[in-house]
């Protein structure tokens, strides 16, 4: 190789360590110093730019008095993939459907997680985010879906879908999706759960979920399943022990001893659904089934199904695998919007009253001269009594056919996102179903069997109540009621509200409403 000429610098082609034992750091540069014919350094030049920076004084920076107008914590609510930053990211599409069937297709990144569609869709639709908006797959083949938790990837969960079948996202409310956390106790009934032997001492709310959550210790849930024998339709029955290391049932009655226990399904590979179908499909004994199905699976001969006696049964069952299966990510799941409250949250915003508003009076103008109203109670009843006035009109003109009074009390409560016009029971309690068994969740609904009356649908105790609402005829005038005419009201929407604020001859007040959204 030929010698390097002086005065010009030899560029480095590798990081090895040049001939004549020269420093590491001065093959690591990718130019060399230059070098006279004997070999030596030539001098370098005056570095201007340096002895230029040398007479700038340095200015510390300047710290930024409001750092949360720049880093705002709703990029943490839809963790950067609804405000993508990285173009350079593959994005999909994918279809998401409401309960009226009506779908939107969104463009979205690949590693999307189901709460930032879910924000994604409340921030599109302008939606209040009440924290209960959930995606739900339906898997239309078998009958069979399940909420999809808060941190799932959505790619991954439709890379699990076989092409052939006509698997669906719906995008709906689920207000039991983390109830547990806030009243463990009606999910795990005292007869399905056993603590471990070193727990003496009556075991709390919290004390339940920290046991849960802990990795030394887990309650034992157990009872008897109905469970579907493989490659067979007839069904079992057995007594079935939930575990830290997986799902088990005993070969011997309800003997707990090793020798007579069998593994039956872990949960590290598998998605846990809940039967949409009843009987029809799998021919269960009840209609409290459910099953796990594994990622990548081959068809239904693949499916575990089980099958409980009642609603609370499956439920216990249910939460208890969620926790076994994600632990702390569920409650992390739980507490991500609540966090950073104190911060500057698009989503946390609450509407403020402007000073016009916070200055109103109750005026009266029935006189010859206005008159302000300082008693509230008066002011209330003026109030009142202007609503069911605006009610009247607004019926008259929704309606010209028939009698006046019929017309108020038939058309005002259509347009109401509580009331299901010609649904059948069936259909009720799937809706209730579907938006979780919460005390409190209710619809109101034409009555089948008598087409003059209405039923209100109602979630209690993880069952499902109906309660007809009786029309009551007196001077003329037409009244509803549910206790026998002891509590009139003069339409449907004046019995909502009164249920609302008081329990009266209800199990529980209505408290969240199963409506059919649009997208």
């Amino acid at each position: 190789m030929a010698a390097p000429l002086p005065g010009v610098p030899r560029v480095s082609g590798t990081a090895a360590e040049p001939a004549g034992g020269s420093p590491r750091g001065a093959a690591d540069s990718p130019c060399s110093l230059p070098r006279s014919p004997g070999g030596d350094p030539l001098p370098s030049p005056p570095d201007r730019r340096k002895q230029k920076d040398d007479n700038i004084l340095e200015i510390s920076s300047i710290p930024n008095p409001f750092p949360e107008l720049c880093c705002s914590p709703f990029t943490s609510v839809l963790s950067a993939s609804v405000l993508s930053k990285e173009t350079s990211r593959k994005k999909q599409v994918i279809k998401v459907y409401s309960e009226d069937n009506t779908s939107r297709a969104l463009e979205v990144p690949s590693d999307i997680t189901a709460r930032d569609v879910c924000q994604l869709l409340i921030l599109k639709n302008h939606y209040i985010d009440d924290h209960s908006w959930t995606l739900f797959e339906q898997l239309t083949h078998t009958g069979l879906g399940r909420a999809i938790e808060d941190h799932e990837l959505i790619m991954e969960v439709q890379s699990n879908w076989v092409m052939e079948e006509e698997n669906k996202l719906y995008f709906r409310k689920n207000y039991a999706k983390y109830e547990f956390f806030k009243n463990p106790l009606s999910f795990f009934p005292d007869h399905m759960i056993s603590f471990p032997s070193e727990t003496h001492a009556a075991v709390s709310h919290s004390g339940i979920l920290q046991m849960f959550l802990s990795s030394s210790t887990y309650p034992e849930i157990h009872g008897y399943l109905h469970a579907k024998e493989q490659g067979k339709k007839s069904w079992k029955k057995l007594y079935f022990l939930l575990r830290r290391s997986g799902l088990y049932f005993s070969t011997k009655g309800t003997s707990k001893e090793p020798r007579h226990l069998q593994f039956f399904c872990e949960f590290s590979n598998s998605d846990m659904y809940m039967s949409l179908t009843g009987k029809k499909i799998s021919g269960a004994p009840t209609i409290y089934g459910f099953c796990f199905k594994p990622n990548k699976s081959g068809g239904t001969r693949d499916l575990k199904q089980l099958c409980a006696d009642d609603e609370q049964s499956r439920t216990c069952w249910m939460t208890a695998i969620r926790l076994l299966k994600y632990g702390m990510q569920l409650y992390q799941n739980y507490m991500q919007p609540y966090q950073g409250r104190s911060g500057c949250s698009l989503l946390n915003i609450t509407p403020m009253r402007s000073i016009s508003e916070n200055s109103l009076v109750a005026m009266d103008f029935s006189g010859h001269r206005s008159r302000i109203i300082d008693n509230p109670t008066e002011a209330l009843s003026v109030a009142v009594e202007e609503g069911l006035v605006w009610r009247r009109r607004g019926c008259l003109r929704l309606n010209s056919h028939g009698s006046p009074i019929a017309m108020s009390n038939m058309a005002i409560h259509r347009s109401q996102s509580w009331f299901h016009h010609k649904i059948s029971r069936e259909e009720a309690q799937r809706l209730i179903l579907q938006h979780g068994l919460v005390d409190g969740v209710f619809l109101v609904r034409d009555s089948q069997s008598n087409p003059k009356t209405f039923v209100l649908s109602l979630s209690h105790g993880l069952k499902i109540k109906h309660f007809q609402i009786v029309p009551l005829e007196d001077d003329g005038k037409l009244f509803y009621t549910l206790d026998d005419g002891h509590t009139r009201f003069t339409d449907l929407i004046q019995l909502v509200e009164f249920y609302q604020l008081n329990k009266g001859v209800l199990p529980c007040k209505l408290k969240h409403y199963c409506a059919r959204i649009a997208l």
